[in-house]
């Protein structure tokens, strides 16, 4: 089994976040993807806290066979992503575990820690912004580009900053538009991002 390891501070997770994961398994690249919230290891002034954040992604992917979500990193005070990699090729041992991030991260993914480890050892599936130019990002990295996939999966792009905005002007339509029910009755009950 190949699976997707998909991170990011899900701030609210949103329609995009999950569209991702369903093209990931739909279009093959995948059999399963597992949303990974990050801790506090970058601090934002508008990150909620961990367990709010990790309620939502579980509400987001409840009911759905092959996606799911980790708590791995929020467990840990400080983790890199080679860390959550190595984390999850440990306990599923038998599977191929991949990584997947947006062409916005992978162009900076020189300055991340052990890139050239992740980049050696683990397949890189990339998804692709509209204005990206698949030429230009090929030759990053060039010397491990065997392991990095241009994916075609092309999501509706949408910004958490967006979403939380949304919800500030009291945009309710815009926000229950572009977050499944759970999430968004979830974001209402509990007073979130206003």
């Amino acid at each position: 089994m190949k699976i997707g390891i998909f991170g990011g501070s899900f701030n609210p997770p949103h329609q995009m976040h999950f569209d991702i994961g369903n093209m990931m398994i739909s279009h093959g690249y995948v059999d399963k993807v597992i949303y990974v919230p990050t801790g506090k290891k970058y601090p934002k002034s508008t990150l909620l806290d961990d367990h709010i954040r990790y309620e939502m992604v579980k509400l987001m992917t409840k009911g759905e066979k092959n996606l799911e979500v980790s708590d791995y990193e929020l467990q840990n005070h400080l983790v890199y992503t080679c860390q959550t990699l190595e984390h999850f090729k440990n306990l599923y041992p038998s599977d191929e575990i991949c990584f997947i991030l947006g062409s916005d991260l992978y162009r900076e993914f020189s300055t991340w820690k052990n890139y050239e480890t992740v980049l050696n050892e683990y397949e890189i599936l990339v998804v692709l912004r509209d204005e990206d130019n698949v030429l230009e990002l090929s030759k990053l990295y060039s010397s491990t580009r065997k392991n990095v996939v241009f994916t075609d999966v092309h999501p509706f792009l949408l910004s958490s900053t967006r979403i939380r905005e949304a919800f500030q002007n009291e945009d309710y339509d815009f926000a229950k538009k572009y977050l499944s029910t759970k999430v968004y009755d979830f974001i209402i009950e509990k007073g979130l991002y206003r």
